[in-house]
């Protein structure tokens, strides 16, 4: 089969087309035909080697598509079903191996297609406007890069619960969509936080920030006292170690660092996540913007355009 494989950490020339065996589920396990694999700051992460993982890898976080075969042991999952996972490397290629617990089969009205678009950060979203901070009705919440693909569903799930949204966003085509997808205000990077403390009064209850280095500090002034800062990913860069004292003077303030993985630690929890998230999918209550699609062949564009914050939304490769 054809693959992205990374043989040594780099740029995105480190992203090569080759041909590798085909895997074989082993127990425990599904083969499934990609239809779609979502492309992420994550593999971006991992191509880098800023996440470690061992090479070389076949790179790709999140997919979906049809399964062929089942392991040993495998009885939920059957050749034939349609299944979209997340948090499972392997994806940036035509076949992939997925552990049976970690595939959601579709319900009716959510496409494979649309399925790899939302998994990784449909959940993200989920857990944290659920979770991380139980959004609830009259809260402030500032989500940056707004239309993005992480700032679009963190922005109609925090309006689900009824929350005020404010977004930030680079360009006038970003602050609409962002509008679009139930912004409340919206506008640039410049003087934010001074924006939002103006708008809400005392300041947000909650900062959703994928961007890291160049935004965290204007996070931070855009909380209120006891508000929580919830960095879910670095796009700019690693956040410099800061004194924990200033969390302190600046109104007892909370910051955590999550990831995917450790909530949806169980079977039931994942269940349970993707079972509203695609319910939303298939009910229309969350839309999905994918921005473009690319073969392949031309993971590296993909990369360097999401890099280059050309986009909007969701990318997607198929195979």
């Amino acid at each position: 089969m054809r693959a992205i494989v990374v043989n040594a950490h780099g740029d995105s020339s480190a992203l090569e087309l080759a041909e590798i065996p085909d895997p074989v589920p082993g127990p425990g396990e599904v083969l499934v035909d990609v239809a779609a694999s979502g492309v992420n700051f994550i593999d971006v992460y991992r191509r880098e080697g800023r996440y470690r993982t061992k090479l070389p890898l076949v790179l790709g976080s999140e997919g979906a598509g049809t399964v062929t075969a089942v392991g040993q042991g495998v009885a939920d999952v059957v050749p034939g079903d349609q299944v979209a996972w997340a948090d499972v490397l392997g994806s940036y290629a035509e076949k992939a191996v997925i552990p049976a617990d970690k595939a959601i089969v579709l319900p009716q009205g959510v496409s494979p297609d649309l399925a790899a678009a939302v998994m990784l950060q449909g959940l993200t979203a989920h857990y944290l406007t659920h979770s991380t901070h139980q959004v609830k009705p009259g809260d402030d919440v500032l989500v940056h890069a707004a239309a993005g693909g992480m700032g679009l569903l963190l922005t109609q799930m925090a309006k689900l619960r009824g929350a005020r949204v404010v977004g930030t966003v680079s360009t006038p085509e970003k602050e609409k969509l962002a509008r679009q997808a139930g912004a409340d205000e919206v506008f640039g990077y410049d003087d934010f936080p001074e924006r939002v403390k103006e708008l809400t009064g005392s300041g947000a209850h909650v900062v959703y920030d994928g961007v890291g280095a160049s935004t965290f500090e204007g996070s931070l002034a855009s909380l209120r006292p006891r508000g929580l800062l919830a960095l879910y990913g670095a796009a700019s860069g690693p956040v410099p170690p800061f004194d924990l004292q200033r969390l302190n003077q600046a109104g007892a303030l909370f910051v955590t660092r999550p990831s995917l993985g450790y909530y949806t630690a169980t079977r039931e929890e994942l269940v349970a996540r993707a079972d509203d998230l695609l319910g939303w999918v298939a009910s229309g209550a969350i839309n999905v913007h994918v921005s473009r699609r690319y073969p392949l062949a031309e993971a590296r564009q993909a990369h360097d355009d999401l890099e280059a914050r050309r986009t909007t939304g969701k990318l997607l490769l198929i195979p």
